[in-house]
């Protein structure tokens, strides 16, 4: 049978195998998004390995700031990383099939990686919250051991709630043609799949979105009104400058990943249609990793200056050099 294996069970058929359908209308471009994805997919893992490369090797960077930073670049790797590989051998070949069980592994991987990324851009906003608002205990708040629980509790808690929403979700009987109107195993697409009413789910998946996700961003909104708050409390205009600047690349980062997270999780089912599903999806699984880390090396001083010092040193000089002095 072409396309999504079926097995039956009593009197229904049981899906196996599903097929993603979110390219099929656009076969003559399918080389196209090829090229295009699998650049975009290169270039976001080389910028986030050379921002965790850039501050390993750079003393002056190993602050609280950029440990969470370390955290976020090795993240969104992996975030792009469940998905994007996948989706491009789905562009070269003619099956677009994936068994239940990758399915599933897919959905793990990609939902505990949203979650933690939610959570650990609150811990980062409460970084700069220590940083501007309470400078002269910032070493004392914002320890190692601060740090690494604020991480610990970030990636805990992405693991422990969407594992427990991925395997309920996974308990529904899939079946029909078990088509999937995306191009990755994200949960409405799957749970439109599931052949008995999951209304009672539906509110439970939206309920969590609204806790945990909602949770963590009203923390960085918080922290933010606070920031403002102090930053407009200083008097020069350099010093506000400045305040503001240690935060720019981290707001602008938060809008772009929670304006997407919003706009898809926090929908009702009925809201939600293949189109705009696929777009937004594409916005955060590719769109908003590549940009990360143009963000976070245009906008930030600190890893700029640690890439011109990199860059300007010349290997070629250096092993000249070694070898008149040997």
């Amino acid at each position: 049978m072409s396309g999504s294996e079926l097995t039956m069970i009593g009197n229904q058929s049981l899906c196996t195998k599903f097929t993603f359908v979110a390219f099929s209308s656009l076969a003559e471009l399918q080389l196209v998004l090829f090229v295009v994805f699998l650049i975009i997919y290169l270039f976001t893992v080389g910028g986030n390995f050379i921002i965790i490369f850039l501050i390993a090797v750079t003393p002056s960077l190993h602050t609280p700031m950029y440990f969470f930073l370390v955290n976020l670049s090795f993240l969104e790797m992996c975030y792009i990383t469940s998905v994007v590989p996948q989706m491009l051998v789905h562009l070269l070949v003619e099956s677009k099939t994936i068994s239940v069980a990758g399915c599933a592994a897919q959905m793990y991987i990609f939902t505990i990686l949203g979650l933690t990324e939610c959570c650990l851009l609150a811990a980062m906003a409460y970084d700069r919250f220590v940083a501007i608002c309470y400078p002269l205990h910032y070493t004392l708040l914002m320890g190692p051991r601060m740090c690494l629980q604020l991480a610990a509790a970030s990636w805990i808690t992405g693991v422990v709630v969407e594992s427990a929403q991925t395997t309920w979700i996974f308990t529904l009987p899939f079946c029909g043609t078990g088509m999937i109107q995306h191009f990755f195993c994200d949960i409405m697409p799957v749970v439109k799949l599931a052949c008995v009413d999951t209304s009672h789910n539906e509110v439970v998946l939206f309920c969590v979105s609204v806790l945990f996700i909602m949770s963590p961003c009203l923390l960085i909104l918080c922290s933010y009104t606070r920031i403002l708050v102090t930053i407009l409390g200083i008097p020069s205009a350099a010093g506000r400058r400045k305040a503001f600047s240690t935060c720019s690349s981290h707001i602008l980062v938060v809008s772009l990943f929670y304006g997407t997270a919003l706009f898809t999780y926090l929908q009702p089912k009925t809201a939600h249609t293949p189109e705009t599903d696929k777009a937004t999806a594409l916005m955060y699984t590719v769109v908003t990793p590549a940009l990360n880390p143009v963000i976070y090396t245009l906008r930030n001083k600190e890893v700029k200056e640690a890439f011109q010092r990199l860059t300007r040193k010349n290997p070629l000089r250096q092993m000249d050099q070694a070898s008149h002095g040997s």
